[in-house]
């Protein structure tokens, strides 16, 4: 098994626990599924930077990135940077993160919240609007046609965006349908770990403007932005690289400046 195929693994094990400790209706009970979620697409399309600021405190190809700064602290200082929405990690084993982190950082600011999980389950999608989440992320390379349709479906009758992030063009044309609203292009190969900007470029023109098109993984320069840009790209998910300083926030603050100055 890759590393993927072993997260998925993990992950289907990980639902199942969850689902026999807190059932669907409890979830269902949250107040946070009351609360009329942001729409980052919206804020994507309007914005001169397009900056998604993920919280990460380690992931499997660089261990150890950050792991000593409160979640509060992170997304008060992305929000102050001017970012247009934040990307939480709640996967535990492999990434360090939690559900807990998601609460906090919706408690610490308005912006869009995209919850950064391993969703292959209908009650993943429940979990984050009852923790607060605006977006979820859907991965194409871990789904089927069939599955992209229902889960993405059923977040938007949450009033959920969706994010649905995909590797390769065979990848994108099993993907696209209305029920989406951003498409991500991961530049990181998830069986090698691997990064490349024209994953990105290559596949822009096939990727239909009804959706915003954000660029995620190995992007950690102003110019990258820019060239990205060109090739109609509106939103850019930046984690490691902001993360990996003692100040995101202030990080994320002086990279936004540049692109917008």
């Amino acid at each position: 098994m890759n590393i993927l195929e072993q997260i998925v693994a993990d992950k289907r094990k990980e639902v199942d626990l969850k689902k026999s400790l807190i059932t669907l209706p409890q979830l269902e009970a949250s107040v946070m599924m009351e609360r009329t979620s942001v729409s980052l697409a919206e804020v994507l399309r309007k914005s001169n930077s397009g900056i998604i600021a993920e919280h990460k405190r380690r992931s499997p190809s660089k261990s150890v990135i950050n792991q000593s700064l409160s979640i509060q602290e992170v997304a008060k200082g992305y929000a102050d940077a001017g970012a247009c929405g934040m990307s939480v990690l709640t996967d535990g084993k492999y990434f360090g993160g939690s559900l807990d982190d998601l609460v906090l950082a919706r408690a610490s600011t308005n912006i869009p919240i995209l919850r950064k999980e391993f969703i292959i389950d209908e009650y993943q999608i429940v979990e984050a609007k009852a923790y607060g989440a605006d977006v979820i992320l859907l991965i194409a390379a871990i789904l089927s046609k069939e599955e992209i349709k229902t889960l993405s479906k059923l977040a938007k009758e949450l009033g959920l965006d969706v994010l649905l992030e995909v590797h390769n063009e065979e990848e994108l044309e099993k993907s696209l349908m209305p029920s989406l609203d951003m498409l991500g292009v991961n530049n990181r190969n998830l069986k090698s770990f691997e990064v490349d900007l024209e994953i990105s470029k290559s596949l822009s023109k096939k990727i239909p403007d009804d959706f915003v098109k954000v660029s995620e993984s190995g992007i950690s320069s102003v110019e990258a932005i820019r060239e990205l840009k060109e090739f109609d790209y509106q939103g850019f998910l930046i984690g490691e690289n902001f993360m990996k300083t003692d100040e995101p926030g202030k990080s994320a603050k002086e990279f936004i400046n540049k692109i917008i100055a």
